[in-house]
């Protein structure tokens, strides 16, 4: 059992006078302890534990065996920065490699998603000689300035748009401008990427890339239809710019049917830049930029190196292969399919059963619940998914919500989540949603 410094309340009051107020809690009313947490459950000061349904982090689990094994024994071997020859890196780079489209074979290595966006954002401009960037709505690629001017989710409570930054509707089919009963709904919104591109060029302005999550999180756990990004990559490289797969929230299997979340939008399509982040590490800070020669080459030419102190480091590659040992070794894509499946069946179970369920979407573990007040007009049910969220937590269950109406529930839990956890937490909505409605008659 981790030892305690600090009771809950003495750990809160020094926070509050220590920490920055923009750094925000889960559970800001009553915020929950963690002491220490073991593949998909979190431990609190009391030794209550609780099921973790948002860590995408710890994509393998928390504090897995195999991953601290692998970062302890070269921590005390060696740790140091990239510009020693050293194996891990390139072991790591090949490892990667081995999971991406052929062309995506130079890499980057650096700390965060945010690093890695920018990155993608400098190597797009060099090589296009461009500036401006089409971005879908509600995206958020990072919290670095770069990153906040094209992330609609951000500037739209800050400095506003800028006017190299150019936003595309987010394709949601639910309740996006075009739904599902529309007769080609990925043209439909690719062509809104072309009007964007169309306009842009009317004013002088040159596109230098396409910035979007392969699955959109923040924007409400949103799954793309098919054939969206084939059509916009066309477009966009027409324009001179560059295609970037921002897979920091989705990448490493998570969707179970692929390693890659691009990889849904069919064999034909490849970006020109993916940025990974989060899972990479299973919460030890690395990212990566995987792009092509030819990009890496026009940044190279520029004769100004890129160095970053601690990415690509000995430890963090030995963590990074370590993660992908597991995944491999788990069979953790395969479990995602299976659970993700009977937990989507589930889902849509009870969506039968309760109005306030709307929609449910998803693939493998990257699974929303967008909850409504009217299934006709599909507004979103802010409240009651904070109440659920609440509730969840008094039942020891961790989730949280996301989407414009912070009205989906979002369930991204690392990839050891059973069976057993799936079951579980649908019961308990099953308890939530009966309550609610019992209480509103």
């Amino acid at each position: 059992m981790a030892e305690e410094l600090y009771t809950k309340q003495r750990t809160l009051e020094m926070r509050k006078s220590l920490i920055g107020a923009s750094c925000k809690l889960f559970y800001s009313d009553d915020p929950v302890k963690i002491m220490r947490a073991k593949g998909q459950y979190l431990y609190d000061e009391q030794g209550r534990r609780y099921l973790d349904c948002i860590s995408n982090v710890h994509h393998v689990g928390h504090s897995h065996p195999a991953v601290v094994k692998e970062a302890s024994q070269q921590m005390e071997l060696l740790n140091t920065n990239a510009r020693f020859l050293h194996d891990n890196i390139v072991q790591y780079a090949q490892r990667l490699s081995e999971t991406l489209p052929e062309k995506l074979n130079v890499f980057y290595f650096l700390n965060s998603g945010s690093e890695a966006n920018d990155l993608a954002l400098r190597l797009a401009r060099q090589y296009t000689h461009h500036k401006d960037v089409i971005v879908l709505d509600h995206a958020y690629h990072g919290n670095l300035t770069s990153l906040i001017d094209i992330s609609p989710y951000k500037f739209r409570n800050l400095d506003g748009q800028k006017k190299w930054v150019h936003v595309a509707p987010l394709p949601d089919t639910y309740r996006g401008k075009y739904r599902e009963g529309h007769q080609n709904v990925a043209q439909a919104y690719a062509d809104e990427v072309k009007c964007l591109i169309d306009n842009a060029d009317k004013k002088g302005r040159k596109i230098a890339a396409f910035f979007a999550e392969s699955l959109p999180s923040v924007g409400g756990q949103i799954i793309l239809p098919t054939g969206y990004f084939q059509r916009v990559a066309e477009y966009v490289r027409a324009a001179g710019g560059v295609f970037v797969a921002d897979e920091v929230q989705v990448g490493f299997g998570r969707i179970g049917k692929h390693f890659w979340g691009f990889q849904l939008q069919g064999e034909e399509f490849t970006p020109d830049i993916v940025t990974m982040g989060k899972p990479i590490g299973n919460g030890h800070p690395i990212a990566c930029v995987a792009t092509t020669q030819e990009i890496a080459s026009t940044f190279c030419a520029t004769g100004v190196e890129f160095f970053n102190t601690f990415g690509g480091n000995p430890v963090s590659c030995a963590i990074g292969l370590a993660v992908l040992d597991v995944i491999e070794k788990e069979q953790l894509q395969e479990n995602a399919i299976k659970v993700g499946d009977f937990f989507m069946k589930l889902m849509n179970d009870l969506k039968e059963k309760h109005p306030v369920i709307g929609d449910v979407r998803g693939c493998g573990l990257f699974i929303g619940i967008d909850l409504v007040k009217d299934k006709e007009t599909r507004d979103p049910a802010t409240e009651e998914a904070e109440e659920v969220v609440k509730r969840l937590k008094d039942d020891f269950i961790v989730m949280s919500t996301d989407g414009p109406g912070r009205n989906v529930l979002k369930l991204k839990p690392p990839m050891c989540f059973s069976m057993e956890d799936a079951q579980l937490v649908a019961e308990k909505l099953d308890r939530i949603f009966t309550d609610m409605s019992n209480k509103n008659r």
